[in-house]
């Protein structure tokens, strides 16, 4: 058994040592950015998750823009729903730390066991009470895949003389069968069409000689977890766990294998309530410099205790908070600037006026307001014009509001 002294950490360490894990103290490209630059992020943040909410940009684009600032978004789309001999499938959908972009090598790695099973095992009462179901959904796929739920509905329509909801199976039934297969592993997307998910046979997607490794859950775990400390640079066990959604009981164990393999360092924080771990090829640059714009869905915030406790920014999404409560909006992005939580913009993409609005914009206390400002104000240019927006236009919610607004006309 290894033994070793802890190694103390200050606060400003942990925080550069998770940005650069992060991939935000490499450079952005000088140039146009290709496929070897989205693998380059990908190496680092391991996943890229799915969202459906498309008020500012789908979140699975806004990662890659973050770090390596304006790209083609068909960079991703080709990565993940086409497949040719010259540029082979990258990344595959599946449930990781939530529904997510992944590399293609990782699918046993999810099928391990080592994963917390998800909320789609709540329809497998569907099986119960629809037996065949399943069998002419995975038959409809077979023939016809890639194709929606709404196709798949259609054609078993056609298949029972067209018959309603009422008879032998409802239309939500079919998307719940799907969502379950899904969740399973027996189904995964095609590709999509206007972000609807098109069903496919897992082994019409992932390659044969990946589909038959088969991966214990102890193996899963670890490689797991070793890719979480990667991506995370330093965390707790519960942000290492949680950045695949493992259970606890495997990610203890794997966590405490790693480090007897010299994997992962235990080490104290300063300020931090409870042990943690660094992974041993993380560096620590002396400074993290440059800015970006962090969607809600970014894995270096995505876990708001971890984001607080390395920032000291409280952050909360407040989609679902009814609006006369909400304290900052809609969809408000964090702002990163030379390693600091600064700011925080609330923002929209509004196409039909050709415009970013910027609903609301906040500074942090104690910040160099016209320095955070005119950072924000070429970002969000910079962000428009990826977009193919026009312009940037401010509203008047928020302190850094009235000097955005003079610094983006």
């Amino acid at each position: 058994m290894r033994t070793m002294s802890t190694t103390t950490i200050s606060g400003p360490v942990a925080r550069r040592i998770a940005l650069a894990a992060q991939g935000f103290a490499d450079a952005r490209p000088g140039g146009a950015v290709t496929r070897r630059h989205l693998q380059r992020v990908l190496s680092r943040i391991q996943l890229l998750q799915l969202d459906s909410v498309n008020v500012a940009v789908r979140a699975h684009y806004m990662p890659l823009f973050s770090r390596l600032g304006a790209y083609e978004p068909t960079l991703v789309d080709d990565a993940a729903w086409s497949h040719s001999a010259r540029k082979p499938r990258m990344l595959v959908e599946s449930w990781a730390h939530e529904a997510s972009l992944l590399p293609v090598a990782d699918w046993p790695l999810l099928r391990s066991g080592a994963k917390r099973m998800g909320w789609w095992t709540n329809y497998a009462r569907v099986l119960d009470q629809t037996p065949q179901l399943v069998d002419d959904i995975l038959t409809v796929i077979k023939e016809q895949g890639p194709i929606g739920a709404g196709g798949i509905e259609r054609a078993l329509e056609g298949k029972s003389g067209g018959s309603r909801p009422g008879s032998w199976w409802e239309r939500s039934e079919v998307k719940k069968a799907c969502e379950w297969l899904f969740g399973m592993g027996q189904l995964t997307t095609g590709t999509r069409r206007s972000f609807e998910r098109l069903y496919d046979l897992t082994e019409r997607v992932v390659p044969p000689e990946i589909l038959s490794r088969t991966v214990s859950p102890e193996e899963g775990a670890r490689e797991l977890i070793t890719r979480a400390a990667v991506a995370l640079g330093i965390g707790t066990e519960p942000d290492l766990r949680d950045y695949y959604r493992l259970g606890p009981d495997v990610s203890k164990r794997a966590v405490a294998e790693l480090v007897e393999e010299g994997v992962l360092e235990p080490v104290t924080v300063d300020g931090w309530p409870a042990p943690a771990y660094r992974h041993v090829a993380a560096k620590a640059p002396r400074s993290v410099t440059g800015r970006a714009l962090l969607s809600p869905f970014d894995p270096l915030i995505w876990e708001r205790a971890r984001t607080e406790r390395i920032f000291d920014f409280f952050y909360r999404i407040e989609i679902y908070v009814p609006e006369p409560k909400r304290i900052y909006g809609y969809y408000v992005f964090p702002f990163l600037l030379d390693g600091e939580l600064v700011g925080r913009v609330d923002l929209k993409c509004d196409r039909a006026a050709g415009v970013l609005r910027v609903q609301g914009a906040f500074a942090e206390p104690g910040v160099d307001v016209a320095r955070v400002a005119g950072e924000l104000a070429g970002e969000l240019r910079l962000m428009a014009e990826w977009q193919g927006l026009d312009g940037v236009a401010v509203g008047e919610r928020g302190d850094l509001a009235p000097v955005l607004s003079r610094l983006v006309r």
